[in-house]
């Protein structure tokens, strides 16, 4: 968790509230981290980080959307920020696929 606040607050972002959501409480068994935040300006973030060795394709931004889906549904909120922080290669399909549902996608992520 130090990572992403040192992240955000070099992107001049700061949270007053971090919490983590196992994947495991949204039926998930994906290996991915998931958190949910509030900056300083009570925006709502809702922040997926994915560390893989293998390309993030279409298929698997789709599985984020689901994923996404019941965080909202988990959290009964729906977020103003939706982040993937990513480390992987990224499919540029994928990636405008998310940028297309409003998604904001990293790849300067560690």
């Amino acid at each position: 968790m130090k990572d992403l606040t040192t992240f955000y607050t070099n992107k001049n972002i700061l949270f007053k509230d971090i919490n983590e959501i196992i994947p495991k409480q949204l039926g998930s068994r994906k290996k991915i981290k998931i958190y949910t935040a509030t900056d300083i300006k009570s925006a709502y973030y809702a922040i997926f980080i994915v560390d893989s060795k293998s390309r993030f394709i279409r298929k698997n931004a789709n599985d984020l959307l689901e994923l996404f889906e019941k965080l909202k549904e988990f959290k009964e909120h729906n977020f103003k920020h939706k982040e993937l922080l990513i480390s992987s290669p990224l499919c540029s399909k994928a990636k405008k696929y998310l940028q297309d549902n409003d998604w904001r996608v990293r790849v300067d992520f560690m």
